[in-house]
């Protein structure tokens, strides 16, 4: 558990494999998911970019920062029924107490089908 400012981060590796899904598409799937619960959100799944398919995704000219963890980029799925917009989001050099999440990305589950297997 990290704790910043008051604020609890905690990463972890997920308990089982997660997939993800767009425009009918299987984008995703991973054994090595990492699972970031930060206090007053949902916890977020974060992908390795080596299990997916990069080819569908390319960066977003998108980016906020966040105060724990960091500046984010952000992503769009190109699918068939056309851009998903800023579906997704990495840190590439995230602060030191998020280390962890360097080199994968997460995504908006409003925006993607993200589930557990």
């Amino acid at each position: 558990m990290i704790m910043i400012e008051g604020k609890r981060i905690t990463i972890r590796p997920a308990e089982r494999p997660w997939t993800i899904r767009a425009g009918g598409a299987v984008i995703g799937e991973t054994s090595r998911a990492l699972e970031l619960d930060e206090a007053g959100h949902d916890p977020v799944i974060y992908f390795p970019r080596e299990d997916l398919a990069m080819a569908f995704l390319e960066p977003s000219e998108t980016q906020s920062v966040c105060p724990f963890k960091g500046k984010a980029t952000y992503w769009n799925i190109i699918a068939k029924s056309g851009p998903i917009l800023d579906a997704g989001w990495s840190y590439d050099e995230p602060n030191p107490e998020a280390q962890e999440i360097a080199g994968y990305i997460a995504f908006h589950p409003d925006r993607v089908t993200v589930e557990e297997v």
